[in-house]
Order: structure tokens, then sequence, then C-alpha cells
């Protein structure tokens, strides 16, 4: 097992460097007002992936999202399943231009092009991403159909039109003002283009003065970078301000087999690959002790067990969410430039 695997990012940064990024995010994310936290969201969010971009491959492997799963299947299969269904949605083809809207390390961006033949374009806040993208790329054979650049989705670097479509994975729930990330992805597509994405939602059983669902929700968000949690309501009311017409909507997670729900990989429950494994329960424990053992002997970075803890503790905050339905991460939007 590589230290790499289980550690804060040290490519860029110092040991000094590296514990100073988590204090300066678990501070940000200790402020209980959400205007707070949209202020300083693309610190909140560039620090974050700096954090957990490499327990994220660790864990779930490059494609940092859920995905509804069948009873039989495997992770990976649900995952790359989740992948085609949206390049399937937007009617992709060979050379057809397409913008990733906050595209991770790019694992989608790979599947969706060998599947489809698209010229994809990534974006992502965080450089260390666009480095583990692009070699990924390199390494995929996929450097001249798939790239990555270090953007804000609320200021696309792109002109009117540029692309003929775009999709979003469990990312635009990172922006502060919905509207203004799907104006930009509105702009940027050519008249009659198409969007689609999935989106962290708050579901309609989410009840604000119940406090459980207050500290589910919260541990959502602190521990996955995110200013606040949406109703599905509200990003439909986004989407439609932004210009968009709607096309489709649904909560893919309720496909899932009631046996075999999104957040099952999260509980160490059922058939696991050696990804699901690893972020189980007891995969992510044994992991938590290991990053443990690394930073005492100093061959992780301080303050890479305060980042295992937090993402075991909203871990466990999804898969409560899960299991009350008042949250779901795969809220699927297909909408349309007129």
């Amino acid at each position: 097992m590589r230290t790499r695997l289980v550690t804060i990012n040290q490519s860029s940064m110092s040991r000094d460097q590296a514990e100073a990024t988590v204090d300066r995010y678990l501070d940000l994310q200790a402020d209980e007002a959400p205007e707070a936290r949209k202020r300083h969201y693309d610190t909140l969010v560039d620090n974050f992936y700096d954090l957990v971009t490499d327990f994220y491959e660790f864990g779930w492997g490059s494609s940092f999202h859920f995905a509804p799963r069948f009873v039989g299947e495997s992770f990976d299969a649900s995952l790359a399943r989740h992948e085609y269904y949206l390049a399937s949605a937007l009617g992709l083809r060979q050379g057809m231009k397409v913008l990733d809207v906050g595209c991770g390390v790019g694992g989608p961006m790979r599947a969706i092009a060998r599947f489809s033949g698209a010229d994809i374009t990534g974006i992502t806040i965080n450089e260390y991403q666009v480095k583990r993208g692009t070699a990924h790329n390199e390494k995929a054979g996929l450097a001249n159909q798939c790239r990555l650049q270090r953007a804000d989705f609320l200021d696309i670097p792109f002109d009117e039109g540029s692309f003929a479509r775009a999709f979003a994975i469990e990312s635009t729930c990172h922006a502060p003002d919905k509207v203004d990330v799907f104006r930009e992805v509105f702009r940027v597509l050519e008249p009659g283009g198409a969007f689609v994405g999935y989106e962290w939602c708050l579901t309609g059983a989410y009840d604000a003065a119940n406090p459980e669902h207050q500290r589910i929700k919260r541990g959502i968000e602190e521990g996955n970078g995110l200013p606040e949690l949406a109703y599905c309501k509200e990003v439909l009311d986004a989407l439609k301000q932004a210009g968009f017409e709607l096309v489709s909507s649904h909560d893919k997670a309720l496909e899932a087999d009631v046996s075999t729900p999104w957040y099952q990989p999260l509980t160490g429950k059922g058939t696991l690959s050696m990804a699901s494994l690893r972020s189980s329960t007891p995969g992510r424990w044994v992991t938590d002790k290991l990053v443990g053992v690394l930073e005492t002997v100093k061959l992780a970075p301080p303050g890479t067990g305060k980042v295992s803890r937090m993402l075991n503790k909203t871990a466990d905050a999804l898969v409560r969410g899960g299991e009350l339905g008042i949250f779901t991460p795969m809220f699927f939007f297909h909408v349309r430039k007129p």
C-alpha cells in the first residue's frame, strides 16, 4: 500500500502547509452560518479537495460519486452504469464538445468519453485534481479526447456557445449560489444544448425542526465541503431561473434495490469490491488506525488523522441520512437551453 493513498496531498504542500490547510478548512466549516461558508466557498472547496482527494481515490476509485445498485451488480459496474445513463440522456456522439462541470480527477469523464466518443473538457477549482486527472488521462491514452482545466464554475473560462452538451456529477452542490453556476453553464452551451446532472439534495422528508435531521445535514455539509444543502425543488427552481427548460427530473436513489441502497458501500454490508471494502465501516476504521500510525512516525503530514476522522463522521451522517430518506446524492435533472 502506498502512503500517498491514505494521506493528504503532499505533492504541492509542505508539512506545515498541510496542517494549516486542515485547520483553515475546519475553521471555515465550524461557522454555523451558511452565509459565511458561502462567502468563502472557493477556499472551502479548494482546501477540501487538497485534503480528501487521495482519501477518495484510495477508498472509492477515480469516480467520486454514488450510484443506485442492483442485486448481483458490482460496485464498479454500478458507477459505470450511472455514468453511461448520463451519456445516453445527453445523446452524446463521436467528437461532440462536452463540458464536465466539477470533474474531480476525471473518472466519469474517461468512462463517458470511451462510451460515446465525445470530446470532453473538465473543470475543477482544485489544481491537485487537475494534475491527478491529467496523469490518469495520459495513462488511459485519452489525452487527446479528455482534458482538465482549473476553473471556478461561477466564472467558466469559455466563450458563449462553446459546448454542445454539459454534465455535472455531484459537484454543483458546492456552489454558494446555484442560479449563478447554472447561468454560467447556460452561457457556454450552444442553443438547443442539453445539461444533465446528479445533485446532492434534501428530500421532502427532511424536517428542519427535527434535531437529528439537523445534525445529519450539518454532518454531511461539514465533511463534504458544502456551503449548504438545498431541497430538490430549489435545484429545479434555480435551473429555471438560469434560463433552462426542464425536460425531466427524478431521484435516482429510489431506483436501487431495497437490499442494495446507494449508501451500502459505506456500511460494509453486502457484496463488496476492494474499493467499497476500503470505504466500508470496517475498512474506514482500519484506514484511520493506519493513518494515525503514519502521522505519528511522520510519514503522513500533521492533520491527516483529523481528515480521516472527519470523513468517517460524515460517512456515518450519509448513511443515516439515506436510511431516514431525508437526503439523496443523486437527484437527476435533464434540462435544455432554448
